[in-house]
């Protein structure tokens, strides 16, 4: 056997066993027939659709060039926090001579000193698209997603944030809302347990070979259908990320995946994730895999009849149960209220 073999053999094992333990997770995935939405769900459903249509029907493109209807979209979002009776903050900075917000909604804990998750999702879309999956479908998640955990007692506080500013050009600079709240929370010694960020979390199919990847390698350890939720996390996050993983398919009734990869992968570190861990804090992205599935990624034709709202509450449910696990909270009967 020549050297040449030999080496590229250990290549291949090495690839292989790199590929294992990146995907390898807690637990089965759902498989098969999922059951029909209950009626709490179905309620889910139709709250999660009237949001997504609000903010990319309605208002459509928000951004700082749409400068009014980004405000639009902060005045709505906050509006719906205090309407599920949550504590909320508007926390402004200046972007191109404008105050952009970031909006808190905050959860208190019944255990002061244990720590705080954050879960956020950006409420911005890219310039010339209204932004239905990227990302009203993360933005109505979080709005849902606090006011079922609302109804809980977290033994740790759970900030819900809207982030403004994650699209480019603003994408990993110091003006990205996320980047500008981690900073804030740094500064301020809140100690945070995790963070998880929304993204583009709508779109499923189970289409043959219509889940793409960004390494050809990982098609042996993945599905080929889009048809499944996935949690992305760095090596540093991977604890964190197993737990986010085991909840979900514990209470859960939706596919499932999780990655933990290195940063440079492509597409690891794409949303607001990024700006938690450049602090220093676990984080993990809970996306439909955007771009490696989703046809009508940053584009105009990226509308709310393209989000599947049936899936979109299955998910709901099941982040539900991830946000009790991290935060340590008694989950109530039932899998929605």
């Amino acid at each position: 056997m020549t050297n040449s073999i030999v080496v590229g053999l250990i290549v291949l094992v090495s690839l292989a066993l790199c590929g294992y333990f990146m995907s390898r997770m807690p637990k089965h995935s759902v498989s098969g027939r999922l059951p029909e939405l209950t009626a709490s769900e179905l309620l889910l459903k139709d709250r999660l659709h009237a949001h997504v249509d609000m903010l990319a029907g309605k208002i459509g493109e928000r951004n700082i060039w749409q400068y009014n209807n980004l405000q639009r979209a902060a005045e709505y979002i906050e509006g719906t926090f205090k309407q599920a009776g949550i504590s909320t903050r508007l926390l402004s900075y200046e972007t191109m001579g404008k105050q952009v917000f970031n909006i808190e909604a905050e959860v208190p804990g019944m255990e002061d000193s244990s720590g705080i998750l954050i879960v956020g999702a950006h409420y911005d879309s890219l310039i010339h698209t209204s932004g239905a999956n990227d990302n009203g479908s993360g933005i109505s998640a979080l709005l849902e997603l606090a006011r079922l955990v609302n109804h809980s007692k977290p033994g740790k506080t759970v900030r819900f944030v809207a982030f403004v500013n994650e699209e480019p050009p603003f994408f990993k600079t110091s003006r990205m809302g996320s980047r500008v709240y981690a900073k804030q929370l740094l500064e301020s010694g809140d100690r945070l347990v995790g963070m998880i960020s929304l993204e583009t979390i709508g779109y499923y199919t189970s289409e043959p070979l219509s889940q793409k990847f960004p390494l050809p390698l990982l098609r042996f350890f993945y599905p080929d259908r889009g048809d499944f939720l996935a949690f992305v996390g760095n090596i540093t996050s991977g604890k964190m990320l197993k737990r986010c993983v085991k909840a979900f398919r514990q209470h859960g009734t939706f596919p499932s995946q999780g990655i933990i990869a290195p940063g440079w992968l492509t597409g690891v570190d794409w949303s607001d994730h990024w700006s938690f861990w450049k602090i220093g804090c676990p984080a993990v992205m809970v996306t439909d895999t955007a771009l490696f599935r989703y046809p009508y990624y940053h584009d105009a034709e990226d509308t709310p009849d393209k989000v599947n709202y049936d899936s979109l509450a299955r998910v709901v449910v099941g982040l539900r149960a991830v946000i009790g696990e991290l935060g340590n909270n008694q989950l109530p009967s039932g899998n929605s209220r």
